[in-house]
Parts: C-alpha cells; structure tokens; sequence
C-alpha cells in the first residue's frame, strides 16, 4: 500500500522545478561535454552549442527521472524530491521536460547532424531507457555505460572537422559511467527494493557493489591518464594520487557523498585529457 503524499513544502515552484532537475549532476556533466569539446580542438562557438545541447539533455533526463518515479518516491518518503513533496507540480515539470526537449534536439543537431544523433540517440535515449524501465533489471548498467561512453563522441564529432574519440576515451567514459550509476544507487537500494526496483547495485548488494565502483573509477582514471601517453609526467601522477583518495572516499562514504566523489574524479579525468593534449 502506497503511503500517502508528504507534507507540501513551501519555497516556491522554480526553486523546486530546478531541484527536480538533478541540477548536481546535470552541472557536472555539462562541465565535462565543454571540456571534452576542448579538448577535441572545438572552436568557442561549437563547445557553447555541445555543452548548452548536453545540458538541455541532463534537464529532460532529471525531469523524467522524477516524473517517473514519482509514485515510488510517494511510496517511501523521498522528501528530497519536490515532485513526492508537492513543492512542485507535475504538470509544470511536463511542460518543462517538453521545452528542455525540444531545446536539447534543436541544440544537438546544430552541433553538426553526427554529433547530434550520438547524443541524441546513444546519450539522451540511453538515459531515458534507464528512466523508463532499465534501471530495474539486470542490465541497468548498461544506459549509463553507452550514455558516458559516447559523451567524448559527441564532443569530437561536432564541428566543422568531426572525427572519432581515442578508444581510451571511450572505455574511460563507460567505466566512469557504470561506476557512477552504482555508487548513485547504493543509498537507495533499501527503498528500491521496496518498490520493485532490482537493478545491478541491487543484485550484487552493497558489499560487492561498492568496491566494484571504486574499481571501475580508478580504472577510469588511469586509462583518461596513460592513454593519450608513452610516459606520462609527474603531474599526472599526482592526480592519480588524488583520484585515489576521491575513491577511497566512495569506497568508505555513506550517503550521497560517494557519488560526489565520483563527479569529482570525472571532471578530474577530462581535465588529464585536456592537459595531455
């Protein structure tokens, strides 16, 4: 039996529809895309249209995530959630994800016709498979694997000279993908479980789920570092150093700080490969 509507909090609607919109990881993302589109040699004006186009994306996919999971989050007392709190209305999150959408194929599709079907099809459509239905199977990795894993494709490919990523970058992006997801859904995985939600992290259970992300993170990080080089400075090092200690944390946190921490070791990825040239 579902439990009945929290309390509606005060505050008002945008503040609300802003947090329905996962604003962490949507910034986080966003970040990454510009940097990759730097790094892929995008003049200024094609990294404003890939990050503003894979930022239109993260709204429709947070927005969704909400709209969809509204009733579970009802059902279990999610009052971090605006939707589940009536902080805000569905009907205004619809009408959001309708014009975020629509901004988000727009904006792909002027980042040149291929780096708009990767984001579009691969990277959006990824994700919202995920909301849809994926993420309470066993292959509830695998969204966050095509959708991470092809983000450094949608930077390359935009432009006037489109061209494909390194694989490194690729593998680096899909590990960090499905290391993200299950340390994402470690808090939740009671609650999950409550309200039929049996993805990989759930399967596996935390005492393996855990250590499995930390590992996928660091794998990450050193194929983002010894990629692109032979023999890579002493810098790059030291960032390792510091990717380790970030998993250590996701290995140790509780709460959301491990996925924090995982945001944190992406950008700190993309900036190896920008540095590294």
């Amino acid at each position: 039996m579902s439990a009945p509507p929290l309390p509606t909090r005060r505050g008002g609607a945008l503040p609300g529809l802003v947090a329905a919109a996962h604003p962490g990881p949507a910034v986080a993302v966003t970040v990454v895309a510009a940097l990759l589109a730097v790094d892929a040699g995008q003049p200024a004006r094609t990294t404003l249209v890939v990050a503003l186009a894979v930022l239109a994306g993260q709204l429709t996919v947070g927005w969704v995530n909400d709209l969809v999971d509204l009733k579970r989050d009802r059902a279990v007392g999610r009052a971090d959630k605006p939707l589940a709190t009536g902080r805000v209305a569905a009907h205004r999150v619809g009408t959001a994800v309708v014009v975020s959408g629509a901004a988000c194929v727009a904006l792909s599709l002027a980042a040149g016709w291929r780096s708009g079907l990767v984001h579009l099809v691969l990277g959006v459509g990824s994700a919202l498979t995920y909301n849809l239905g994926v993420k309470g199977t066993r292959l509830s990795w695998l969204p966050y694997a095509v959708a991470f894993g092809t983000l450094p494709a949608v930077a390359s490919l935009a432009g006037p000279a489109p061209a494909w990523p390194p694989w490194w970058t690729t593998a680096a992006g899909a590990a960090l993908g499905v290391g993200a997801h299950v340390l994402n859904a470690l808090p939740d995985l009671a609650d999950d479980v409550r309200t039929g939600v049996r993805g990989l992290p759930h399967r596996l259970g935390e005492r393996v789920a855990r250590p499995l992300a930390a590992g996928l993170l660091v794998a990450a990080s050193l194929l983002a570092a010894l990629g692109p080089v032979g023999s890579p400075p002493a810098w790059v090092w030291a960032a390792l150093l510091v990717v380790a200690a970030l998993a250590t944390v996701a290995l140790t946190g509780r709460g959301r700080v491990p996925f924090r921490a995982a945001m944190l070791i992406a950008l700190l990825d993309v900036v190896l490969l920008v540095a590294a040239g």
